[in-house]
Order: structure tokens, then sequence, then C-alpha cells
């Protein structure tokens, strides 16, 4: 992951990156939990990446996604992690952790899912240090604000 251009120091980016982890640690723990046989935590945490991806997906697409691909040099960029968002969160919906190709396709999903995030990390969230005005950053960030309620306005940890 990208630790240079400073992108991490943002609030907004900031919180994309903590949901990030959260998710890849929800991933890893059902992998782990599916090793050990426990198909009842395992599922628990798919549920939770299910649900921490929407709203995370929300505030990116709605948001930071929406404002650089207005920009054509992003857009195709960006109109391929939506379709990824697409793909994993259909899996998701019917995901069957009894079904040993499901178990299977969870593990590809979850490789796949490392690297969309270092697609954003490593090259949409560097490129938006630039790429943004303040307006469109205000954009992007209230496009967040609406889809983590829960959080009361506020960007940061």
């Amino acid at each position: 992951m990208c630790h240079y251009c400073g992108c991490r120091d943002i609030p907004l980016i900031k919180e994309f990156i903590a949901e990030h982890e959260s998710v890849t640690d929800a991933a890893g723990g059902a992998l782990r939990a599916l090793d050990s046989g426990d198909r009842a935590l395992a599922a628990e945490l798919v549920a939770r990446m299910g649900r921490e991806l929407r709203a995370h997906w929300q505030g990116e697409e709605l948001g930071l996604f929406a404002v650089m691909s207005a920009d054509s040099e992003y857009a195709g960029y960006i109109d391929a992690l939506v379709r990824e968002h697409r793909e994993l969160a259909a899996f998701l919906g019917e995901v069957d952790l009894n079904r040993a190709e499901d178990v299977v396709r969870l593990r590809e999903a979850v490789d796949e899912l490392y690297h969309h995030i270092a697609k954003e990390e490593d090259g949409l969230f560097p490129a938006s240090i630039t790429a943004l005005s303040g307006d469109e950053w205000d954009r992007s960030m209230t496009a967040w604000r609406t889809a983590h309620p829960e959080a009361g306005g506020g960007l940061g940890r």
C-alpha cells in the first residue's frame, strides 16, 4: 500500500482505508473460522463484510467515484471498480458456506478484494489529491456522511 503521497492524511481517504481494514479483518476472520470448522462465526463475519461494504461502496460511489468519473481520464478505471463492487455484492448476497464450492469462491473473492483495495489505495486515492477541487472534496465527504449516518456527520477516527 502507498504511504508516500499523503492521501492517507485526508480525513475522507483515512475513513475509506479504515473501512478497507475492517472489511479485510472480517474476511480474514471468516476464512480462519472456516479453517477451524466454525461455519457460524464465518457466516457472521461474511454478513458483517456485506453490511460494511454496502455503506462503504455507497460512500465511494456517490462521492469520490462520481466526482472523479466526470473526468474521462478516470471514468473507465472507476467503472471497473464499480463492476467489482457489484460482483462481490451479488456473491455475498447468495453465498452459502455449507456448499464447498461457495467456500472456494469466498476464498477467491477475498483474494480479489485485496487486489481491488490495492487499486483504490495505490491508484485512485493518490490521484484524488490532485484531481479534486475543494467543492468536489465537499461533495465526496457529503456522500460519505450520507452513507454513514451513525457517524453523526463527522469524518475522522
